[in-house]
């Protein structure tokens, strides 16, 4: 069996499933594929046997997407549904990453998966609109939204914090957002687990759709932050006074869903999986960057 991965090597989730050392995973990215090159796409298709493609290409950066919507939409929507739509004509499942953010963060209780969706920024706006275009285009799809992705590589929260609490006494982060912390190596084994259920069965109808993937347990930031600033004083590293402030306080030029909380009761049901509690995965993630 084959695995294709969009999004090349570099992404979090994308080293996350290379660190998995699965050998049928193949991955490519830029310049091979691009989904702003929509010409590379067919390329992929042709001359290789694949069995499943999983993508994890995404315009994720949040802010930079209010003002660069046409790449934005590129990326996240026109993109996969023409990814959605070769996987249809060569009869190939397909698994996406899609985001929290295509709601609008004022349910007050974790969304499901039937939720409306509300899309707040552009970001999640062109995330929501590239589900439908997949799902659309193709009934052997899985699209997994998943929210505050963290790891030991890459760019992310968790990472920041500890950088920040090295050189800092103080730190100010938000406390009034709340959500799923989600480390991309526990995603990356639930997509596998997932990938090997549709390679070994037959695909199964009820598995087309979206589902909630995001790690066990609610946060906001400032709770991450000092769990993860706890964790590292377990390395020598100093415990800064962490100040819990308002969003109002920390203004960005996109909006932040309040409470982006994810039910991820679906994904148990149908694939008899779970993310392990974020508490623990940080724990590994901040033993993993001060053994680095």
């Amino acid at each position: 069996m084959t695995i294709l991965v969009i999004g090349g090597k570099n992404g979090q989730l994308a080293t996350s499933l290379q660190n998995l050392n699965d050998a049928r995973l193949t991955f490519v990215g830029r310049p091979d594929f691009d989904f702003t090159q929509p010409e590379t796409l067919k390329a992929v298709f042709q001359g290789k046997k694949t069995d499943l493609i999983i993508n994890t290409a995404a315009w994720t950066a949040v802010d930079a997407a209010e003002t660069s919507q046409e790449d934005a939409y590129l990326v996240n929507r026109d993109g996969p549904a023409q990814l959605a739509k070769l996987c249809a004509v060569y009869d190939i499942p397909l698994i996406h990453i899609s985001t929290d953010y295509v709601f609008a963060g004022d349910k007050g209780s974790p969304y499901v998966e039937s939720d409306p969706i509300s899309p707040q920024t552009v970001y999640g706006a062109s995330k929501a609109e590239g589900e439908q275009a997949i799902l659309s285009a193709h009934s052997k799809a899985v699209i997994l939204r998943t929210a505050w992705v963290y790891s030991a590589h890459g760019k992310n929260f968790v990472r920041t914090m500890i950088n920040a609490g090295a050189k800092n006494p103080a730190l100010k982060v938000v406390g009034d957002q709340c959500g799923n912390p989600t480390c991309s190596d526990d995603l990356a084994v639930v997509i596998m687990s997932i990938a090997d259920r549709i390679l070994t069965k037959t695909w199964d109808e009820d598995w087309t759709g979206i589902y909630h993937a995001v790690g066990t347990g609610d946060a906001t930031w400032y709770d991450l932050a000092v769990y993860t600033l706890q964790q590292a004083t377990k390395y020598g590293q100093k415990m800064p006074e962490v100040t819990a402030i308002k969003t109002e306080d920390w203004p960005t030029p996109a909006k932040r869903p309040q409470d982006s909380r994810l039910n991820t009761d679906k994904l148990k049901d149908v694939f008899q999986v779970r993310l392990p509690r974020w508490q623990d995965s940080v724990e590994k993630v901040v033993k993993t960057l001060f053994s680095a």
